[in-house]
């Protein structure tokens, strides 16, 4: 690529974008190590505080309290790495520099982030984007392709994004294939799993301090929409997060439409994936008939409005997941057999909202198990509504009360099993 991409609306947008993200990478990565935290050169015609300008990062939902740490509650659940069957670095031969990496760059030093990608247009406007900004901000940029060997060909597919990935300038650059198991939710939610166990595994494997993906507002807005349908509660119809440990999605106030005119004023040619257009698929369904039915029949702007209630539902979340983690340091006890025990008196004053959190967190972060509404009301039930009834055997767990407790206990099946803490996502561009 010899010639310079135009500077369009799409592109800077991204690029924008990117800088914030990038931009709390070096705020957290400086926290980490104790000391200074990277921060960007200054650049003529953008102002030097613009990249500084991210919300700071909340606390995780999986910070247990001083209480549940005693109990033996992991702070680290995550995504088991491990699921490669085999990782090789991409072939270093191609071009050194990507468009416009010239102009001020820095040398190739500081914290490194990866770009998941895909090769597709949301993925690739990000690798464009980051390749650029990168520098600048004092980082090393690199890339990760995951070949989930499910469409033929899908090696050629991977060894063309890894070469976008050096044609821009990115280092390193590493191909990971993997073996999907699309037993029990269906190759959807198979492909989703290990694609984040291999992204996961290659993070630590590189050391590298976050992975940047793709998704976009569209992404979200079929997020949201799928979890209503399917009934899944607050947590499915926050959508997902722009932060979420060190998994970022910086374009998720960006629209599909954009990232794939950022790629043609760059020069960039990115990949169609047939699976997007494939109506076998639920996510499909939605892209190409739900929402548009939707836009038609209720007028523009459904994805612009299924986004912002992600947003708002996410920041009542986690102000009220705030609260029960401060309740939970309370109420929460062990006992001799290793036993999770709540305080019926302290449950029993707390509103419905907080009560039910307590529960979920106990369930999630002592055991791996993720209560459903129903499963939630029936343990909260021994609390406010106890005649006597005995226990209650939920997934992995047995849930008793006993005088003024109510033990949360492993059940045999679900002894010494973790559970995995399966981060949300969309389609990948």
């Amino acid at each position: 690529m010899t010639n310079r991409p135009r500077l369009t609306p799409p592109v800077a947008d991204i690029r924008r974008a990117v800088r914030a993200a990038l931009a709390s990478v070096a705020r957290k990565s400086g926290d980490a190590r104790g000391g200074t935290a990277v921060t960007s050169r200054p650049r003529e015609g953008v102002a030097a505080h613009e990249a500084t300008q991210a919300d700071p990062q909340r606390r995780p939902l999986h910070a247990a309290s001083d209480a549940l740490r005693v109990a033996g509650v992991s702070e680290n659940a995550g995504v088991a790495p491990g699921a490669a069957e085999v990782t090789t670095p991409a072939d270093a031969t191609g071009a050194d520099t990507g468009p416009d990496t010239d102009a001020g760059a820095a040398e190739a030093s500081g914290p490194l982030v990866l770009i998941a990608l895909s090769g597709g247009p949301d993925s690739l406007a990000l690798a464009a984007g980051t390749a650029f900004e990168a520098p600048r901000a004092g980082m090393r940029a690199g890339a990760v392709i995951i070949d989930h060997g499910l469409q033929d060909g899908s090696d050629e597919i991977a060894a063309r994004a890894a070469g976008q990935a050096r044609e821009l300038g990115l280092e390193p650059v590493m191909v990971v294939r993997v073996s999907v198991d699309e037993t029990g939710d269906g190759p959807e939610a198979a492909a989703r799993v290990t694609r984040y166990e291999a992204i996961e595994a290659t993070r630590q494997q590189l050391g590298a301090d976050a992975v940047l993906l793709g998704h976009t507002l569209d992404d979200q807005a079929e997020t949201v929409l799928l979890g209503l349908a399917r009934g899944s509660g607050g947590k499915s119809l926050h959508g997902m997060a722009a932060e979420t440990g060190s998994l970022l999605r910086p374009l998720l106030g960006i629209r599909r439409a954009d990232t794939l005119q950022a790629c043609l004023d760059q020069g960039l040619e990115p990949w169609n994936d047939p699976h997007n257009d494939d109506p076998k698929y639920t996510r499909s369904r939605v892209r190409h008939a739900v929402l548009p039915m939707l836009e038609r029949e209720l007028g523009p702007g459904i994805s612009e409005a299924l986004a912002r209630t992600a947003t708002t539902l996410r920041e009542d979340s986690e102000t009220l997941d705030d609260l029960a983690h401060e309740w939970a340091r309370e109420v929460v006890s062990t006992d001799a057999d290793g036993r999770i025990a709540l305080d019926v008196g302290g449950i029993v004053t707390q509103p419905p909202a907080l009560r039910q959190r307590i529960c979920r967190i106990v369930a999630e972060q002592g055991f791996g198990v993720s209560l459903s509404r129903r499963h939630t009301m029936a343990v909260t039930a021994l609390a406010t509504e106890y005649r006597g009834q005995g226990a209650i055997d939920l997934p992995g767990i047995r849930v008793e009360r006993e005088r003024d407790q109510i033990f949360f206990g492993a059940t045999e099946a679900a002894a010494g099993d973790g559970g995995d803490d399966v981060v949300d996502a969309g389609a990948t561009g």
